[in-house]
């Protein structure tokens, strides 16, 4: 089971590199082979693909994001925690609710991420 102490920490971690735009940042939460699935990914990438594998991968997918996005803003709305994994709701710079689940490995890295927008 997370602690729910530490799914707060992560969370404000997680949020405060997004919005600072830093992808290091970012990224650093994130294991070599992550899974992500989102379904901005088509909008973003204009391919056929809703998900992504690998940190290489997920990080010239959100740097491609951030530069469409120069006023991205998260604000978490609520945290969620699971045996092996949380769920950060938030309302990003257009409005939307989202919620993206983190699944955490071994190592204390997230190895799949799923996010779904209202």
């Amino acid at each position: 089971m997370i602690n729910p102490d530490d799914a707060q920490t992560f969370a404000r971690e997680w949020v405060k590199a997004w919005n600072d735009h830093d992808l290091p940042a970012i990224l650093a939460h994130y294991d070599d082979g992550v899974v992500f699935h989102s379904p901005r990914i088509r909008m973003v990438t204009n391919q056929d693909v809703d998900a992504l594998s690998g940190k290489a991968a997920l990080g010239d997918y959100w740097g491609k994001a951030l530069s469409q996005a120069r006023d991205l803003y998260f604000e978490v709305d609520q945290v969620l925690t699971g045996s092996d994994a949380l769920t950060i709701v938030y309302t990003n710079h257009r409005q939307q609710t989202v919620a993206e689940t983190f699944v955490f490995g071994d190592g204390g890295r997230v190895i799949m991420s799923i996010a779904a927008y209202a």
